[in-house]
């Protein structure tokens, strides 16, 4: 193949404002942890955010600090920070790259947001197993090191279908975070602030699912490398207004882009899916290399992972036990196979990216078979590229180009 072109980086307008809001959020987390006016509450990315703001915490989600390492490209040099506790280096680097950077006190909070000194100190951590088991061994690390109380849900994984059984477990696992909650916030809690939380946190949803889909259009105004830095309202700001307003704006700027045929690729001839977790640390670059391809990876399941479709404001608990059991990764092989088959038709993709992370099985799904049988069945061919979403150690650039080269060479020819 020629020598990759230099592709044109198209500027997503809506991005700067993000970029804004995203400061304020921790701004906010740092003035709460500098003064103690406002109690400070960890969440996981997926957890029940909606009731930790209607009892009144300022909500921080390691997640998205983990994903900062991964992208700024630190998280490698500090796993080996984490694994010497005994912590696995086979386990969530996401988990091992927030950990070692606690320990040699590191963030990249300090370098982008003047003024932020470090992470903020939990008054409680709350997880829901809903991703995986590793959410609730890394809060437990911080609440032993910050004497700080922990509180969980167990969700189910591998599920079909969320029946009523496995909603009301749920919701009801739910509905016991609230004593305690009341008891650090100090605040009573209040039903008619939770329906309101959670309609907004629909809103957002919904919002970003129109965004995501905008990708259908042809020539995609957006690509899956894209969403990736346009999804963190959509984790942290969930529940509240400025989300929301945020998404309608970003959506009207896609809209204009899809009616004058101004995709995010100047050339767009292949259309790919990505599925699984990207690899932060080479954001950019595969962003540059699938463009110079006149490739544009443009949907995935990651980012529709802040898709909450279930949510509803006047059942709080019984739909935010729904929505957060309907999440792609904790349903079954069946489930996901479907899933994916449906939106192969619904973005009119050339092919499949899996993204096989070595540090998140859970998020990695060629794993049992099903890149086969979906490649049999649908007649799209697929790559699988190894990789991590934060340790860099598991990923080989020159083999990740070289196998991208030739499955786009594989889509020419059957062109």
């Amino acid at each position: 193949m020629t020598e990759a072109k230099q592709p044109k980086r198209k500027v997503i307008k809506t991005a700067a404002a993000m970029g804004k809001y995203m400061a304020d959020y921790y701004y906010e987390l740092d003035n709460a942890a500098k003064t103690g006016e406002r109690k400070i509450a960890w969440c996981t990315s997926v957890g029940p955010a909606e009731i930790l703001r209607t009892m009144g915490f300022v909500v921080y989600f390691p997640e998205t600090h983990a994903a900062m390492l991964g992208s700024t490209r630190m998280s490698t040099d500090l796993i080996p920070h984490a694994t010497a506790l005994g912590y696995s280096p086979e386990v969530c680097s996401y988990m091992t790259a927030d950990i070692g950077a606690y320990l040699q006190k590191q963030t990249p909070l300090t370098k982008t947001f003047k003024g932020i000194e470090g992470i903020p100190k939990p008054d409680v951590l709350v997880y829901n197993t809903n991703q995986c088991r590793d959410v609730q061994d890394w809060f437990g690390f911080y609440a032993r090191e910050f004497n700080a109380p922990i509180l969980g849900i167990s969700g189910n994984v591998t599920v079909n279908a969320s029946t009523d059984a496995i909603v009301t477990g749920v919701a009801l696992q739910m509905q016991d975070l609230i004593a305690p909650l009341e008891e650090i916030s100090g605040n009573a809690f209040d039903m008619d602030k939770l329906k309101e939380v959670v309609g907004l946190s629909r809103q957002c949803s919904d919002t970003w699912k129109q965004v995501l889909e905008a990708a259908s259009a042809t020539p995609s105004p957006l690509t899956f490398f894209d969403g990736c830095t346009l999804m963190g309202p959509a984790v942290v700001g969930r529940g509240t207004p400025e989300a929301v307003k945020l998404y309608k704006q970003l959506l009207a700027e896609l809209e204009e882009r899809v009616a004058q045929k101004d995709g995010a690729i100047e050339n767009e001839r292949f259309r790919l899916y990505w599925d699984g977790m990207p690899v932060w640390g080479r954001l950019s670059a595969h962003s540059k290399l699938f463009a110079s391809l006149d490739t544009n990876v443009l949907a995935s399941t990651y980012c529709s992972s802040w898709i909450f479709s279930a949510l509803d404001a006047e059942d709080p608990f019984n739909s935010m036990a729904k929505a957060y059991t309907d999440l792609f990764i904790v349903r079954s092989e069946d489930y996901k196979e479907a899933y994916i088959k449906e939106k192969l038709e619904m973005y009119q993709v050339d092919g499949i990216i899996y993204h096989d992370a070595k540090t998140c099985p859970n998020n990695s799904n060629c794993r049992y078979g099903m890149s086969n049988r979906i490649q049999e069945k649908t007649g799209i061919p697929s790559l699988v590229i190894d990789g991590d979403l934060n340790d860099l150690r598991c990923v080989s650039d020159e083999q990740t180009k070289t196998n991208v080269e030739a499955f786009i060479e594989q889509l020419e020819e059957s062109k």
